[in-house]
């Protein structure tokens, strides 16, 4: 876990709320020469929920120029605003910090995963609707790589089969199906031979891609923390550092996480404006209430450090128009029922569309996306 030590350094607000549009006069992505250690360490540490650890992440990023980052995701359907903004968010982060991020297109995790009934064919098509999405929603991918696992694994075979061979010869299985959860399975479903592979397979593609970091959610910890095992298995003395970001909830009571597959529980990237105004105006929102309330959730992980404010537009006799500039002031108003549900709501929807208007013009006016879509949107999903 994190070390809390006094010699830590802890994220500012200025670097918790970097916005997303961050450019410079000429219009190009931040640049970072001018960026100290210290500055570079509270704006990739400000991506986590979770790091292990910070000192290793404080000397990495001392040592190295060019960190390399790893993300990665199943292509398993449409697009939920967590994964499209929040993603986004995080890798223009890290590349402004200088790190080179690389992120994997999981298509053969995916067909071990049966996700799309383990059509290859159609996880593929998929996979290029995210990376439209990411695109059209302002990921600067100057310093970003899109591997396909299929491509890459078949390429250096070689290489990759033997290291998820050591994997698998160094672990029991209940230590392999302890990490089921990253599948968003768990040890009593009944699994196939398949998905007992795939832990070894994720273990394995952080050393395949030779990362520093592995960028991904609260979700994925526990393979993250099999592969710092495995240093130790074989004495390795660099290990990957974990850097795990927050797993945002569903909008109704008691979600835990998004699904893909319950349109209820998620906002989709390429929603229209009146589709997020009925989802927003419906979901769980309790006067006064901050734990568990996914719209609050929803202002803290995306408008906050998209926007770095939250504008709040109510008529006179509730108080007036109010622009929030940081989260706490925010809190403070709701709990004391200064901020009520009624207003809030169509806000937030306000801007939530604000965010998604350039994925909805891209997918309006592009034919090669508006052909993705359609067809992505066509697939079963299948768990």
């Amino acid at each position: 876990m994190a070390d809390d030590s006094a010699n830590q350094i802890p994220p500012t607000d200025e670097i918790n709320s970097m916005s997303i549009n961050s450019q410079n006069d000429e219009g190009s992505s931040t640049s970072t020469p001018q960026m100290s250690v210290e500055e570079k360490f509270r704006l990739v540490r400000s991506i986590g929920e979770e790091c292990i650890q910070e000192d290793e992440l404080l000397n990495l990023l001392t040592k190295k120029p060019q960190p390399i980052c790893y993300d990665g995701f199943e292509p398993s359907g449409r697009m939920h605003i967590a994964q499209g903004v929040m993603k986004a968010i995080s890798v223009n982060k890290l590349t402004s910090a200088g790190c080179k991020v690389k992120i994997w297109v999981a298509d053969w995790f995916a067909q071990l995963n049966n996700k799309m009934g383990g059509d290859l064919k159609k996880i593929q098509t998929v996979g290029r609707y995210l990376i439209e999405i990411w695109i059209a929603v302002g990921m600067r991918t100057e310093r970003v790589e899109f591997l396909w696992s299929s491509e890459e694994i078949n390429a250096r075979a070689d290489e990759y089969w033997p290291l998820v061979m050591d994997i698998a010869r160094r672990n029991k299985l209940p230590r392999i199906m302890r990490c089921c959860q990253i599948m968003g399975r768990s040890e009593q479903d009944e699994l196939t031979a398949a998905q007992i592979l795939y832990p070894c397979m994720q273990c394995a593609d952080i050393f395949f891609l030779k990362a520093d970091i592995c960028q991904l959610g609260m979700d994925q910890r526990k393979v993250n923390v099999l592969a710092r095992e495995y240093c130790d298995d074989i004495k390795r003395k660099n290990k990957p550092i974990i850097l795990s970001h927050h797993m945002l909830p569903g909008l109704q009571q008691g979600q835990e996480k998004m699904s893909k597959s319950d349109p209820s529980s998620a906002i989709y990237m390429e929603d229209e404006e009146a589709e997020v105004n009925v989802k927003i105006k419906k979901a769980y929102c309790p006067p006064k209430i901050v734990e568990g309330n996914p719209c609050l959730e929803y202002i803290k992980y995306i408008i906050f450090p998209w926007d770095k404010k939250f504008v709040v537009e109510r008529s006179e006799a509730n108080g007036g128009n109010k622009t929030f500039e940081n989260y706490e002031e925010l809190v403070a108003d709701y709990e004391e029922g200064n901020l009520h549900p009624g207003d809030l709501k169509p806000s937030l929807s306000k801007a939530i569309n604000k965010i998604l208007q350039p994925v909805r013009n891209h997918f309006n006016k592009n034919a090669n996306a508006q052909d993705l879509l359609k067809r992505v949107k066509g697939y079963r999903v299948t768990r």
